[in-house]
């Protein structure tokens, strides 16, 4: 009796594919975690401003100021963006402005607000909460705020965090630090918020994660609460004795002074700054090690778009690019 063998050629090819498909299925669904490959360097635009909107606005929601800051952001293709001094009415409608020109989440994705004054009649024109903010132009995931030291007045600064949901390693911040320096328990208001801030980056940092923090700091880069901030690489005539592990995104613009970068702030300057003119407070900082690639940034002409005032805010834009090492 002759046993017949049935061909096996195309049943192994099709076994074959199958196997592939199955690898491939496996991999994607490894990675499905995040949006991006590990050990990915990635690109990031920041932008951020300080918006002065109780100071300057006092509110309001319809008189340019969102517009300005929208179109902004669009032309300059942020990724991250940081906002200072803004009321909560100005906060939504430049949510409400984004979906309309064309970002593709909805406002509860890339949009967060953390309170440092809740709502009162003397406050935003009675319109609401003030505090700071933070958009992301892809959807976020984790946020946290974190609580800064005391200055004694009725603002109770926050640290703002959030990571975007495809990649929780990376951390995108915005902080304002006071502008006190009323000793308390013998350390002045901004150091002690600087230090709490710090603490939390060295956290993130610990943890093997990456991040990008910007705001306004109230110190210029060459004032001695921020030398733990600055690393000692980007040590200058106009910025030295730095001890730190971060570079900030202005401080090797070699055209307006090296290590220190250009002005952001209208209002006085504290102390004279080194390279004259008027003082940079806005910074945006990077980890040294996590980066991976130029990095630069850029001072915008303050928009005077907005309708009954000259400028639109008392500081500029500051929108920095980064090529970071994610982890």
């Amino acid at each position: 009796m002759r046993t017949v063998h049935k061909p096996r050629g195309p049943l192994s090819r099709r076994a074959t594919l199958l196997a592939v498909v199955v690898a491939l299925a496996a991999l994607a669904a490894a990675l499905s975690w995040s949006g991006w490959p590990e050990d990915t360097d990635r690109t990031f635009r920041v932008w951020h401003w300080n918006i002065a909107g109780n100071a300057l606005h006092h509110g309001a929601a319809d008189d340019g100021l969102a517009e300005a800051a929208v179109d902004s952001i669009r032309n300059r293709r942020a990724d991250f963006v940081s906002l200072n001094e803004v009321c909560r009415t100005q906060f939504d409608r430049m949510k409400k402005l984004l979906v309309e020109r064309g970002w593709p989440e909805g406002p509860g994705t890339f949009a967060r607000f953390a309170t440092t004054r809740a709502a009162s009649p003397g406050l935003c024109g009675g319109t609401g909460d003030y505090g700071i903010a933070l958009f992301s132009r892809a959807p976020l995931g984790v946020t946290r705020e974190y609580a800064l030291p005391s200055d004694g007045t009725a603002e109770h600064r926050r640290l703002l965090c959030a990571a975007p949901r495809d990649e929780p390693r990376l951390k995108f911040c915005t902080v304002h630090i006071t502008t006190s320096n009323a000793v308390r328990s013998g350390v002045p208001d901004n150091v002690r918020q600087l230090r709490a801030v710090l603490a939390v980056l060295d956290g993130f940092d610990a943890a093997g994660q990456a991040y990008i923090i910007a705001g306004d700091f109230n110190a210029q880069p060459d004032y001695a609460r921020l030398n733990p901030f600055y690393a000692p690489s980007a040590s200058t005539a106009a910025n030295p004795a730095n001890t730190g592990s971060h570079r900030e995104l202005d401080d090797a613009d070699k055209a307006h002074c090296p290590g220190y970068g250009e002005w952001t702030a209208l209002g006085s300057p504290g102390s004279a700054p080194p390279c004259g003119g008027r003082a940079k407070i806005d910074e945006i900082f990077v980890r040294e090690s996590r980066l991976a690639g130029p990095y630069g940034a850029v001072a915008l002409a303050v928009p005077t778009s907005c309708r009954g005032l000259i400028r639109c805010s008392d500081h500029r834009v500051l929108v920095g690019t980064v090529r970071l090492r994610l982890p």
